[in-house]
């Protein structure tokens, strides 16, 4: 057990020492919200006003509300991915310059230090989640602030899941990777690319049919219909004497609810989604490294 846990301590030290690599995954997700509330506010606040009917008279503040709780859930669910694939390219750095060997050769065992990189990864990860949060919800609070302690807790728990989610994904495709020029593209893809596949950076139901029917295979979309749900239903619930139908119509819009086969996917069943996938990614990652091992 000491060595397992000298691992972890080891794994977040040298995560933490990287100084360019821990303040680029701190610094981005409030360089996000300041991009997101500088160029997207004013966009998601046009297509909520030209959603809502003319005759319905919906405060400003609401509206100001619905679209920081739009910006929120985006960011939020980009950083829990992408922050985990950067905590976790010291998997890969251990590999290109050696370390890994030294592991491997010593007498702790095999399964511990692959569990331990894991671990680092979350803890590491979710301490830079934990404060784009805060961020998020001083923003929201400036912005106009509808939540209550349950609705906090919920998006703590969606960010803890979504982040373990993201620990599990980049655990198993690192583990593959091998040089430099492998990291970096496999960093390029997921920083420039899961934005839209998750439906952060639009929604999904801006997609044409066929796309919205593959994405809804992925188990990132009910993590940011998850947050999005959260960040925003309490807002939603401030709205009176307006037809349940508008309601439902905008919370289709930015993917609040989510159709599979034909079906509207419900807040439990997105929990459910979420957990399978991310014992099935720990399940295929320890079947990576077990073959390696027996390799």
């Amino acid at each position: 057990m000491k060595d397992f846990l000298y691992l972890i301590k080891r794994n977040i030290k040298v995560y933490f020492n990287d100084k360019g690599l821990f303040f680029t995954s701190l610094i981005t997700p409030a360089i996000l919200l300041v991009l997101y509330a500088t160029f997207l506010a004013g966009i998601f606040e046009d297509s909520f006003i030209s959603s809502i009917p003319e005759k319905l008279n919906i405060s400003n503040s609401i509206i100001k509300a619905l679209v920081s709780g739009q910006l929120m859930s985006s960011l939020l669910a980009v950083s829990c991915i992408t922050v985990a694939f950067s905590s976790n390219m010291l998997m890969v750095q251990d590999k290109i310059n050696g370390t890994i060997k030294d592991l491997n050769v010593s007498p702790i065992k095999k399964s511990k230090i692959v569990l331990a990189y894991f671990v680092s990864c979350f803890i590491s990860t979710i301490i830079v989640n934990l404060v784009a949060l805060i961020l998020c919800l001083i923003y929201t609070y400036f912005r106009g602030w509808y939540y209550s302690f349950s609705d906090v807790m919920y998006l703590l728990l969606d960010v803890l899941l979504l982040t373990i989610f993201g620990c599990s994904l980049s655990s198993v495709v690192n583990s593959n990777l091998k040089s430099q020029g492998q990291v970096s593209a496999v960093s390029a893809i997921i920083s420039s690319a899961y934005g839209f596949l998750c439906g952060a950076y639009m929604p999904i139901s801006s997609f044409g049919k066929g796309l919205q029917k593959v994405l809804s295979f992925l188990p990132g979309t009910y993590g940011t219909s998850l947050i999005r749900n959260h960040s925003m239903n309490p807002i939603f619930n401030q709205i009176e004497n307006i037809n349940s139908s508008v309601i439902n119509n905008i919370k289709k819009g930015v993917d609040c609810s989510i159709e599979f086969n034909g079906n509207i996917v419900s807040i439990l069943n997105m929990y459910l989604v979420l957990i399978i996938s991310i014992l099935f990614l720990l399940f295929l990652y320890l079947i990576i490294n077990k073959m390696k091992k027996n390799k």
